[in-house]
């Protein structure tokens, strides 16, 4: 799991800015934020994840489910 730190939240605000503006970014630039945005999402998912994870349901008969299973039962390899 990748972890996205602060530095790399203002990294994405930044250039989500200076894409706002008449100069624009440039093609290194929109690499950049391609790929600190796709390392977000991933940490997102994966937060995500793992709150399902951790969450139990108790079903009307009885019976309590994960969510993380229900949704997405995990692989045994």
């Amino acid at each position: 799991m990748q972890f996205v730190t602060q530095q790399d939240l203002d990294r994405i605000n930044e250039l989500f800015h200076k894409s706002k503006t008449p100069a624009g970014l440039t093609p290194a630039e929109k690499n950049e934020q391609a790929e600190l945005r796709q390392k977000y999402i991933a940490a997102v998912r994966a937060s995500l994840r793992s709150n399902l994870d951790n969450i139990d349901i108790k079903e009307d008969d009885g019976s309590v489910t994960n969510l993380g299973d229900r949704f997405n039962p995990r692989r045994e390899y």
